[in-house]
């Protein structure tokens, strides 16, 4: 391979070919990129590489250590499974911008200073646009627009942030920040856009689903974490960061289990997974930081492994709306079963991977003293089984007979979702290979009896939960709806507003001008009145008169200047 060159080039410089390479050849050639990525990146040698002077700084295209490393390894296999996943589509377009995104994105973790970073999160949000709108429909194009704005704004803060910081200390280096003013602030709010803090996070699930099938999985994988690791590298142990990340695992949760649409429901499962990891960055401790990381990883595998489910279902049926679904186990059996192995994985069964990476990062947090957020992250599990491990599968597949009948999701798309199903229940079972990626050594047993236990308590507990409710009819129903989320403030209330004050604006105007319109009508009245055609300084004097006059003032002059 190429020495010095970063993995996520391979993959952007090589999206070019794209449009011009026939079917079958450029179904070779898409699997073949990532592959070669993946070459690449273990063909590297930790250190700094690939660096430039720019304008008296020093950039650095490729940084390679163990965080960079996890996170580049998962990106390049999630790459390479959407690749498997989206072989049936003839979309150019979409297959070039995919491959732009996911390079970007692996192209970012491997910078070692912030004007490349910014440079690979701005390319980021310009590719990964074009999978949305790829679904070619009106509410595809807008919600496209909102997601790019709030993906560029998120890179302008970021801008502004890395332009305060060289100007403060004289270096961009991507190191620990640490939320110490306003350049690392502003820095920290970019982070935050990207990684959908609480009320910054309508963005994910206003865009998702209007994605295409395979867009929907390509975007799951790469923003998001993208986010994480940036918060990892450059804020752990920032304390905040503990308590906006135990928000993000429980609100999610009420959204999701009213919600209809099935991508949605996943859209805040993600926000809500994402919390984990915010938390053990927050907390800062190695243990709580390779839960993080390490969550990450895998959540990254059986999330996509959810969105494929559900993209299959959508491609097969036209409809991912729990009101709609229902019996599909019939038509789509191993769909079926790899969106059950996904649903265990998020719900952290033993045997599963979730479970040996979320255990982790609750160890850490409860090691580090945080007993109330640790309370909340338990809460928070309980109810990832309710609307993602339960409902995506229930809903989808076996509630009821819907009368829908399909065949199988196609081949290509069974695949990626079998080797993404391998992934999660090879690494529940058998976790030491990701463990031994992590930064820091895990000297850490899943698989001990209290703790299988004391999840499985918490795990069926959660699903007898879900029983009674159903049979007792108190589970919200499904039924056709649009759930309110903070979108709703700029695009309902926002333009609402607007639109009142152009109205009252309008008024204003007219009862100003029409107040100006009576006065200038007033003094052209006095000035016709003086100066018009009969006015009195427009009568004809005589000669007398002004003779008259002029004397009658001589008098008064002389007068005056003698008194």
């Amino acid at each position: 391979m190429i020495a010095d060159l970063p993995p996520g080039l391979i993959l952007i410089l090589g999206a070019i070919l794209v449009p011009f390479l026939p079917g079958r050849l450029r179904q070779l050639y898409l699997l073949a990129l990532p592959v070669l990525g993946g070459l690449q990146l273990y063909g590297l040698e930790h250190g700094s590489f690939a660096q430039t002077q720019i304008f008296g700084y020093q950039l650095t295209l490729l940084r390679v250590d163990a965080l960079s490393v996890v996170f580049g390894t998962i990106f390049l296999i999630t790459a390479f499974l959407n690749v498997i996943y989206g072989l049936h589509q003839r979309d150019a377009v979409q297959e070039a911008a995919a491959l732009v995104y996911s390079g970007a994105a692996i192209g970012a973790v491997f910078v070692g200073d912030l004007i490349s970073l910014f440079v690979f999160w701005e390319l980021t949000a310009i590719s990964s646009v074009f999978l949305i709108w790829a679904s070619r429909n009106e509410r595809a194009y807008r919600a496209g627009m909102r997601y790019l704005i709030i993906q560029v704004g998120s890179g302008v803060i970021l801008l502004a942030g890395v332009i305060l910081h060289a100007q403060a200390t004289g270096s961009i280096a991507f190191d620990r920040l640490g939320l110490t003013n306003l350049a690392t602030a502003l820095i920290f709010i970019a982070f935050g856009i990207k990684c959908a803090f609480p009320f910054l996070h309508n963005w994910m699930q206003d865009a998702y689903p209007e994605a295409t099938v395979v867009g929907t999985v390509v975007l799951s994988a790469f923003t998001t974490k993208l986010a994480i690791y940036a918060l990892a590298r450059a804020f752990p142990g920032t304390e905040i960061l503990i308590y906006i990340g135990a928000i993000m695992t429980v609100f999610p949760v009420f959204f999701a289990v009213i919600e209809n649409d099935l991508r949605r429901v996943l859209a805040f499962s993600l926000n809500n997974q994402l919390g984990f990891m915010v938390v053990g960055i927050g907390v800062g401790t190695p243990v709580a930081l390779n839960g993080a990381i390490s969550h990450a990883f895998v959540h990254i595998i059986y999330k996509a492994l959810l969105f494929m489910s559900m993209g299959a279902v959508l491609h097969r049926v036209g409809t991912v709306k729990a009101s709609e679904l229902g019996g599909l186990f019939r038509s789509m059996p191993l769909t079926a079963v790899f969106c059950m192995v996904g649903a265990a994985s998020i719900s952290a069964f033993p045997l599963f991977s979730g479970f040996v990476t979320k255990s982790l990062t609750l160890t850490g947090v409860a090691e580090a003293g945080y007993v109330i957020t640790w309370l909340v992250l338990v809460f928070a599990s309980a109810g990832v089984l309710e609307h993602s491990g339960i409902k995506i599968p229930y809903f989808a597949f076996f509630a009821h007979d819907s009368g829908l009948r399909c065949r199988e999701a196609p081949a290509n798309m069974l695949i990626a979702m079998g080797l993404a199903a391998f992934l999660c229940i090879f690494l529940g079972v058998y976790p030491e290979p990701l463990y031994a990626m992590l930064p820091y050594q895990v000297d850490y047993e899943p698989y001990t009896t209290s703790h299988v236990l004391s999840q499985l308590q918490l795990l069926f507990f959660a699903m007898l939960a879900f029983a009674v409710l159903i049979r007792t009819g108190l589970y919200p129903a499904e039924r056709p709806s649009t759930n309110l989320n903070t979108d709703w403030i700029y695009r309902k209330a926002l333009p609402a507003l607007v639109r009142w004050a152009m109205t009252v604006g309008a008024a204003v105007r007219d009862g100003v001008l029409a107040r100006g319109r009576r006065r200038l009508e007033r003094a052209l009245v006095q000035i016709t009145r003086h100066h018009g055609p009969e006015g009195i300084l427009a009568r004809t004097v005589t000669t007398g008169n002004t003779v008259l006059w002029v004397a009658l003032l001589l008098a008064v002059m002389l007068l005056l200047n003698f008194v």
